[in-house]
C-alpha cells in the first residue's frame, strides 16, 4: 500500500483485518477512516449499519471528487488526514 490514492474499503471485513489497514494507510497520511459495528463480522448483518456506511461513502466521494452536493442531512464522521 504505498501507492498514493484513495482506498475506500466498501465492504465489511473482520475487525482485525480492518485494524490493519487503518494502522498502514494512517501514517501514509492518506485519508482513512474506521468504523467498528457492534454484532458485525464478514458482511452486514443491520440495515442501519448497511444505510450509515452508503451514507458516509456518499459524503466522502462528494468530498473528494466536489462534483456534486449531499442535499440530505448527514453527520459525516472523523477522517484522518483528509481536511
Amino acid at each position: 500500500m504505498n501507492t498514493p490514492g484513495c482506498y475506500a474499503v466498501l465492504q465489511v471485513v473482520p475487525p482485525n483485518q480492518a485494524r490493519k489497514v487503518y494502522q498502514a494507510l494512517k501514517p501514509k497520511g492518506l485519508p482513512v477512516a474506521l468504523v467498528e459495528y457492534k454484532g458485525e463480522q464478514h458482511g452486514f448483518l443491520k440495515a442501519e449499519n448497511i444505510k450509515f456506511t452508503l451514507e458516509q461513502q456518499m459524503l466522502f466521494f462528494a468530498c473528494l471528487v466536489g462534483h456534486f452536493k449531499v442535499v440530505d442531512e448527514i453527520v459525516p464522521i472523523k477522517i484522518d488526514n483528509f481536511d
